[in-house]
């Protein structure tokens, strides 16, 4: 059929084509166990509507054109054609020279999944499957060149529809156009349908809406992870951001860090369902500035996005081996910076397969904002850790890791950290000359200065005892080193220096030891005097007590005593006396934690002010 029917003529022909092709697809789905015979026929028509697209365009070509203001016949009939290419019942497109999608009918695009408008201006090789792409760039070249028509089968994929079809390629002289084209016919095989629904993509605005609405859960999910306590303590940021990326929005995610100046690859997760471990360790391996769309990404600051793949080599090569992307089975690629401070920290490579709706721009909004997100997480990770670094410092600054063994005592310690994480209470033993040292109190307030006021005062005593063989002496000096940098501090302090079994003690504001008998009873010591740093004047209160076998010497911090319960009353003095008798005989690590544990039970586990209890028993 190669003369011009006639428009009426052409008419009926494509009406009877429709009716053939809705029969064998009826055909198709009734006997789904014998498809060759289908096939043929299915082969056979695609001949006729290949010679009808033929006739169409002798009637195009022998059409008279006319100019004017009023619609010539050739116009009218040309846009019955495109009407007509529009219906057509089997699945059609038109290529331009590089194989860019110029028109498209709408069976194609229902089949696609993606409206005309989406379709157009896209490389037709995109909806073939990766395997078979470098096969249908030959054929559509031999066809372009040669003018003869290639049939041949393989796999369109896009939107979560994945067709097995026989393509028919044919070239075509289209009226108007400098260049020639390409038709190419498709005739589906065998259809695979994922969990999206038939049809096209829903775009309306309740469906665009309600797509931003999950942009934006997901947006509150990531930032609610990064803001974890968790996220700030250890170095799970990253994974941890990639893990609900993997589960959310795509197939695979390579989170790559830059790390002293150079990036280097932090995590990979592929698939869940499917056995990629030797691939993700392949992809751990490999060097991040290998990847081109990586290195653009690092360089240029700005995130870029890939609908549908053209470019394979975007992420490298398997050593020695074909694109990355090819084996990973991407069909939609995504990458944007972790944003630092100076310049990326870092990226985010999203990867999506075949059988999933392809990355969009909303995507890449999306995903650029997750990287700001992420930069200023891990920003606020490093602050916490250098904090937390110095916290511990200065804790370790106030409080010793070990308590040194005392020739004729036993000696046991708890320290328990208030609201505040760098605590303001400290204790101490130490050598003296001829014995031993022990100090504990705390500066009246929270946070790094308290902490480092209480550190000096627990490292003046320690140097002071060198020439000091009274500690009223030593708190005395301090007092004045206080009182002269005028801090606005002040310290309450209990020293003591052991000789033998006699300690001589010197308090400055603090509470008083508590002395516990073998018999059970007990008695607190005088303590008082004026805390540390108020005046150049002030006078420590001094003691001087000879203990005996089995006695126990008791220190302890405010915060202690004056823990409440959920009636506001005070744990107080008396009731510690009351628990310290229960400990009769037993060893300074008990005595302490009986007491530790019987506040606890008071307070119902609440701490405001740090908890210090230090005890001294004689053996």
């Amino acid at each position: 059929m190669t003369e011009a029917l006639g428009l009426p003529a052409l008419e009926q022909a494509l009406s009877a084509l429709a009716a053939r092709v809705s029969s064998l697809r009826e055909t198709r789905s009734a006997y789904p166990a014998d498809p060759r015979s289908t096939l043929d026929a299915a082969l056979a028509e695609l001949d006729t509507a290949r010679e009808l697209l033929d006739s169409a365009l002798h009637e195009l070509r022998r059409a008279p054109r006319r100019s004017g203001g009023r619609e010539s016949g050739s116009q009218r009939e040309l846009k019955l054609l495109r009407q007509v290419f529009k219906t057509f019942p089997v699945p059609v497109a038109v290529l331009d020279g590089s194989g860019v999608v110029r028109r498209i009918s709408a069976e194609t695009s229902r089949m696609l999944g993606s409206p005309a408008g989406y379709l157009i201006g896209r490389s037709f090789a995109l909806f073939v499957d990766v395997s078979r792409r470098a096969a249908f760039r030959s054929h559509l070249t031999a066809v372009r060149q040669g003018g003869r028509t290639v049939t041949f089968q393989t796999r369109l994929a896009h939107q979560g529809r994945a067709h097995t079809v026989q393509l028919a390629l044919t070239r075509l002289t289209m009226p108007g156009e400098p260049h020639e084209m390409t038709a190419v016919l498709v005739l589906p095989v065998e259809a695979q349908v994922t969990e999206t629904p038939v049809g096209p993509v829903d775009r309306s605005d309740a469906a665009l809406v309600l797509a931003a609405a999950r942009r934006q859960e997901l947006l509150s999910r990531m930032t609610r992870l990064l803001l974890d306590e968790d996220s700030l303590r250890q170095p799970v940021t990253v994974t941890r951001a990639a893990r609900l990326l993997a589960s959310e929005l795509a197939d695979w995610v390579i989170a790559d860090v830059v790390r002293d100046g150079s990036p280097r690859r932090a995590c990979v997760l592929g698939p869940a369902d499917r056995p990629v471990g030797e691939l993700v360790r392949l992809v751990e391996s490999l060097n991040p500035l290998a990847a081109p769309l990586v290195a653009h990404v690092l360089s240029g600051g700005s995130g870029v996005v890939h609908e549908m793949l053209e470019e394979e080599t975007l992420l490298g090569g398997v050593p020695d081996g074909p694109p990355l992307l090819r084996v990973m089975g991407a069909a939609s690629v995504l990458c944007v910076p972790i944003q630092g401070e100076d310049g990326p920290a870092g990226s985010l490579t999203l990867l999506r397969s075949r059988d999933r709706e392809p990355f969009t721009l909303a995507d890449l909004g999306l995903m650029e904002e997750i990287g700001v997100h992420l930069g200023l997480a891990l920003r606020a990770r490093r602050s916490f850790q250098d904090r937390s670094q110095a916290a511990e410092a200065l804790r370790t600054s106030v409080v010793p890791r070990a308590l040194p063994d005392i020739p004729g005592f036993e000696a046991a310690a708890i320290y328990h950290a208030g609201s505040s994480p760098v605590g303001a209470e400290f204790y101490d033993v130490f050598p003296v000359a001829g014995g031993w040292g022990f100090a504990l109190g705390g500066a009246a307030g929270k946070g790094e200065e308290a902490a480092s006021v209480s550190a000096m005062v627990r490292n003046g005593l320690r140097v002071l005892s060198v020439w000091e063989s009274d500690p009223g002496e030593a708190l005395g000096k301090l007092n004045h080193a206080l009182t002269a940098q005028r801090t606005g501090m002040f310290v309450m302090a209990v020293a003591g220096f052991v000789k033998g079994r006699r300690i001589r003690l010197a308090s400055a504001g603090h509470h008083p030891a508590a002395l516990l008998q073998p018999d059970g009873t007990v008695r607190f010591t005088a303590g008082g005097g004026v805390p540390l740093g108020i005046s150049p004047d002030s006078e420590t209160f001094g003691e001087e007590i000879t203990m005996a076998s089995g006695q126990t010497l008791l220190f302890y911090s405010d915060g202690l005593v004056t823990s409440r319960n959920d009636r506001g009353e005070a744990y107080g003095e008396g009731r510690l006396a009351d628990v310290l008798a229960r400990c009769v005989s037993q060893a300074p690590a008990a005595v302490v934690k009986t007491v530790e544990e019987d506040r606890h039970a008071f307070s119902g586990g609440r701490v405001w002010d740090e908890i210090v209890i230090l005890a001294l028993r004689v053996v």
